[in-house]
């Protein structure tokens, strides 16, 4: 009986299919799948960001708000605010006035390019040049603050600089300071030339206002070699 059974189990070994070469196939199919995965996962471009539109976008959603307004709410005007541009050094150079010679002082000291300041010293320079030929000497206020001629009688290279000489000497000399402040407070025509009369400016202090001539002064454009 062992005999026999030994036979059987013998033929039932060499009859039965090796399971070896199974788990083998089975090992290679595994890893093949994995091979074409990893190389899937290597060809698949990852996905590209948002651009700045769908950003915005989706920043609008998320935070998107809503205004409920009642039907029988009136329509109202809503007043604005009134608003005024300040010539700049270039622009008063091209137009050339006296006018502008006279902002180009106040621009140079600092002192507001009002309507009484500019007044004041347009009428100061006719009494000084005449209002035909402001530009006489390239020194409208006959100034003698680095001119070259201590009683104003010097000449400046061109009108920038007799402006920005103008402005200094106003600044810098005590006897002009009341002039200086009135620029500065944009007062009333008649104080700031009071200011003039009353300062050593000119010899005459102007005769106290008995020679001052209040009318108005013509617009008058001076050579652009002035300049």
């Amino acid at each position: 009986m062992t005999f026999t059974r030994n036979f059987f189990a013998a033929l039932r070994a060499g009859l039965e299919p090796s399971r070896a070469p199974r788990r083998t196939s089975k090992r290679l199919s595994i890893g093949a799948a994995m091979a074409a995965f990893a190389l899937t996962a290597i060809f698949i471009a990852p996905p590209a960001p948002p651009s700045a539109a769908e950003q915005l976008q989706a920043y609008v959603t998320a935070h998107a708000q809503s205004l409920a307004v009642e039907p029988n709410v009136a329509a109202t005007d809503v007043a604005r605010d009134a608003y005024a541009a300040t010539a700049g050094i270039d622009s008063l150079v091209a137009s050339g006035t006296n006018y502008d010679w006279a902002k180009l002082v106040l621009m140079s000291g600092g002192w507001p390019m009002s309507d009484p300041n500019v007044t004041v010293l347009v009428r100061w320079m006719r009494q000084e040049n005449g209002p035909t030929s402001w530009w006489n000497r390239n020194n409208p206020l006959n100034n003698g603050l680095g001119s070259g001629g201590g009683g104003g009688t010097g000449s400046y290279p061109n009108l920038m600089v007799a402006a920005q000489k103008a402005a200094e000497n106003l600044h810098r000399n005590p006897s002009f300071g009341t002039i200086a402040a009135s620029l500065a407070a944009s007062a009333p025509t008649d104080i700031t030339e009071q200011a003039i009369w009353a300062s050593p400016w000119a010899s005459s202090h102007y005769g106290n206002g008995s020679r001052w001539h209040y009318s108005p002064v013509p617009v008058v454009k001076a050579p652009g070699s002035a300049w």
